[in-house]
């Protein structure tokens, strides 16, 4: 009796926290991780290094001088040498090791392991980046950083650069419009492509930048944050009047970099530029990012007077697209669906956009028009996305590269708060003047 008693008295506290430690697993995270997930999967690592890499197929034969050298102090059989190891860096998400490959080795080996690591040591995910030839970061994700997603304290933004979602392996994603000057961003209805575009306009509304929008939908997605826009168009006719000034305030910035080509034999070569960033900075015109808040709606006619305007209109588009860059005018394309079926030029300005979103979509089509030509293996993992994950979306860009993100939330009271604050820090732009909200 006593010894149930002794037993009862040990087992409850015990079922208490075992219990605890499955809620803190399953509502906190990240605080389970730092306590818990962390130590566990440390002494992992550091206790099955070398034979989980040899598991793994990652282990290579020793140097001669190694096994003449085993041979001549111990008795020990020589066994095959893995990756060189690093410290481990601790992360509020996971962890970080640096690995020095072994001769014959490249990081496409490793990474085809990750998920044999990922089980061998007890984390939710393990990724490979390249630092330099013949040395990767290994970055261990303790948990879903996707489900409930904070973003870093530090992120690494500059202008042009917005970091507006959180990777899966917990990097931020940067919009970056030096990189990649337009993007075509598409999802159904409640899939988180608003909140995308919300994170974007507040991002870019502290900088020093002109932000144009055109939201067909009378407005109601981009209206919020008129304050700091310098043109709206809210439907398709108002649209076909802001498009031209937006090609003529283009052709102006060229005839611009083109004076300052005047070259001569004395002219040096720092002052020789073929974009506005290569203008003295007294000179240079303030950026332009246009935001189109479902591009479908340009496309649609219904007589021929809407056909010839919708021709005109995807003529202009794709001219920004072409030439926009270099006179530092950049597109933001958002929509439910954008292929062929819209019509005549459709395909060809998809063509023109660089970076790629896509977030839950109706059908694998709409995934397909997004990745198929840049990613075709990113277009499953666009399908899986869940309906009651929103924000989720997969990413890639014309490299062939491509990531699971999520936008985190934010109220669009506070977008605008944010847009109101930052009123007036909207340029001086005469093109664009009868257009501003």
């Amino acid at each position: 009796m006593s010894d149930l008693v002794t037993l009862l008295e040990v087992g409850g506290p015990l079922a208490a926290l075992g219990g605890g430690a499955a809620y803190t697993r399953a509502k906190h995270p990240a605080a389970y991780w730092s306590t818990v997930g962390l130590p566990m999967s440390t002494a992992r690592l550091l206790g099955s290094y070398g034979s989980v890499m040899e598991a793994c197929g990652l282990t290579v034969a020793p140097s001669r001088l190694r096994v003449l050298a085993v041979k001549a102090m111990t008795q020990r059989e020589v066994r095959p040498v893995p990756p060189r190891r690093g410290l481990i860096r601790p992360t509020s998400t996971g962890l970080r090791v640096r690995i020095r490959l072994a001769p014959g080795q490249e990081p496409a080996d490793l990474a085809a392991s990750a998920e044999r690591l990922r089980h061998a040591w007890g984390v939710h995910a393990v990724y490979v980046t390249t630092v330099k030839p013949g040395v990767v970061d290994l970055r261990l994700v303790g948990y879903d950083v996707l489900r409930r997603v904070r973003m870093p304290r530090k992120t690494g933004g500059g202008f042009l650069t917005v970091p507006v979602a959180l990777r899966e392996d917990a990097t931020p994603f940067m919009r970056d419009y030096h990189a990649v000057p337009h993007q075509l961003t598409l999802g159904a209805t409640l899939s988180g492509k608003s909140m995308f575009l919300r994170h974007l306009i507040a991002g870019l509304a502290p900088q020093p930048v002109a932000l144009v929008g055109i939201d067909c939908k009378r407005g109601v997605e981009l209206a919020p944050f008129a304050a700091r826009l310098s043109a709206l168009a809210v439907d398709p006719d108002q649209a076909a009047d802001l498009l031209p000034a937006l090609i003529q305030e283009m052709e102006d910035r060229y005839d611009l970099i083109k004076a300052r080509q005047g070259i001569t034999p004395t002219t040096p070569d720092e002052e020789i530029t073929s974009d506005i960033w290569g203008l003295p900075e007294s000179e240079r015109p303030i950026p332009v990012v246009l935001f189109i808040d479902e591009v479908a709606e340009l496309f649609l006619t219904a007589t021929k007077k809407d056909e010839q305007r919708r021709d005109e209109m995807v003529t202009q588009l794709i001219r920004l697209a072409q030439l926009g860059r270099a006179a530092g005018i950049y597109l933001e394309v958002c929509g439910q669906r954008f292929g062929a079926e819209l019509g005549k030029g459709a395909t060809m300005l998809r063509a023109q956009l660089t970076g790629r979103v896509c977030h839950r979509v109706n059908d694998e089509a709409s995934a397909k028009m997004a990745l198929g030509d840049i990613a075709p293996e990113a277009v499953e993992a666009a399908c899986a996305i869940a309906p009651e994950r929103p924000g989720l979306a997969v990413a890639g860009d014309t490299s062939g590269g491509w990531s699971r993100i999520r936008t985190p939330y934010l109220s669009l009271g506070d977008a605008a708060a944010i847009c109101r604050e930052t009123a007036h820090l909207v340029p001086d732009l005469p093109a664009l003047k009868p257009f501003q909200p």
